[in-house]
């Protein structure tokens, strides 16, 4: 493990926004229109979502808890199954609490990050294929003529959508497609900075001796990174087995870059699976179940902000999913010392969203524990960890220094045999 409490004093920029986020369908509880439910009832996982945190009930509650916590930004989604329960429908009391809730946030001084697609969506806009049509574009279009002009004012930062840049060939080729549809309208409403979350998931050879490994490495970074960042910035979506096009309204399309970086990802093209091999020594198992976050690898965030220097940067999501709360403490210690490093190398990184304000539903599972707040999730009782106080301090100070840590942790975490 590395060292925490030798880090020297870090300071970062003024005006460094710093915040946390969640996302609807984990944290909100009964979104049973959304296709996300019709799936946990199909594929019986270990857990279903069912209440989630009940956020949608305490949003008040927890808008109170992340001011006493320090934060200064807040992402949240809106739940587009919520708003369009049916084909045609329209909610508007469901569009009226999202709008109490991010007024609230206004009063509270809290900056709102707002993403319209956060992973879930219609139950009957997937039963028509969802983004694996693009003639299913339109209804999406509708959505946000519905929602956008009433959320104009709501949003200091717009996300299009989540992690789009994951999801295979034909669906990620048409969700591009409809970041630009939506990336127009919302200029036509709002003047605030739009983007979408990229999960900047490096892809990095086993062997870096390898022929093989490099250039499995290098076609998926083009699938997963590189083919999709410069979509954005070219208009020209062009991938492997695809015939490549040119989407004028695509071109341009960002006005930051969103990042959310955990961890590499180490390809041996010799494996029965190609992904996902690590080296054994690095592994850390820091819940009790097989995950995919089971490294730290914090220099990979500089890597992350270098490719994407030609705009400003927000990192939107980083966290690590831990029982025992040292290690989030130490992730964040060193995610930051690198965050430093990678604007002191001329990286334009404006703020940092810690991934997730609250333990939550983790799309599968309750296992997985990426919250700064411990949930209950019989009770729903909100307790903040050691964590949540060292970020509180993290905030206040715009920084932080190694014996901050050492006020939290008594000692390097290490895995428990």
């Amino acid at each position: 493990m590395y060292n925490v409490f030798t880090s020297k004093k870090i300071t970062f920029p003024k005006g460094f926004l710093w915040g946390s986020g969640v996302a609807g369908h984990q944290v909100e509880g009964m979104n049973v229109t959304s296709f996300c439910w019709e799936n946990e009832k199909k594929l019986k996982p270990a857990n279903r979502s069912g209440m989630a945190i009940d956020h949608y009930n305490r949003y008040p509650e927890d808008i109170s808890l992340l001011k006493a916590l320090g934060h200064k930004a807040f992402r949240t989604s809106v739940e587009w199954s919520r708003i369009q329960p049916s084909e045609g429908a329209f909610d508007e009391k469901e569009l009226a609490r999202y709008l109490d809730e991010f007024a609230l946030l206004k009063k509270y001084g809290i900056k709102t990050f707002i993403t319209l697609h956060h992973l879930s969506h219609p139950q009957w806009f997937e039963a028509k294929g969802g983004w694996a049509k693009e003639g299913n574009l339109k209804y999406f279009e509708k959505y946000l003529k519905l929602v956008l002009p009433r959320l104009s004012e709501a949003a200091d930062f717009w996300h299009t959508s989540n992690e789009f840049n994951l999801y295979p060939l034909e669906k990620k080729a048409n969700a591009l497609k409809a970041h630009a549809l939506a990336y127009r309208l919302i200029k036509k409403y709002s003047k605030r900075p739009v983007s979408y979350a990229h999960a900047f998931a490096l892809q990095k050879p086993y062997n870096p001796c390898s022929k093989a490994d490099i250039a499995a490495a290098g076609r998926l970074d083009w699938l997963k990174n590189e083919g999709v960042l410069n979509a954005v910035r070219s208009g020209r979506i062009d991938f492997p087995g695809r015939k490549v096009e040119f989407v004028p309204d695509l071109k341009g399309a960002l006005d930051f870059w969103s990042i959310n970086y955990y961890t590499r990802h180490m390809i041996n093209a010799s494996g029965k699976t190609t992904v996902e091999t690590r080296y054994d020594h690095k592994i850390q198992k820091m819940i009790d179940m097989d995950f995919y976050m089971e490294e730290f690898y914090p220099e990979g965030i500089i890597e992350a902000c270098m490719r994407v220097n030609d705009k400003p940067i927000f990192i939107t999501e980083n966290g690590v999913s831990c029982k025992d709360d040292a290690f989030r403490i130490a992730n964040l210690s060193l995610t930051l010392n690198a965050l430093s490093e990678a604007i002191e190398m001329g990286a334009d990184v404006r703020g940092y969203l810690h991934w997730s304000t609250f333990d939550n539903y983790e799309w599968d599972s309750f296992v997985p524990r990426f919250g700064l707040v411990k949930v209950d999730f019989k009770t729903f009782k909100r307790s903040p960890k050691p964590s949540a106080y060292f970020y509180r301090e993290v905030i206040k100070n715009n920084g932080f220094y190694g014996k901050m840590a050492a006020k939290y942790i008594s000692k390097i975490p290490t895995i428990k045999h």
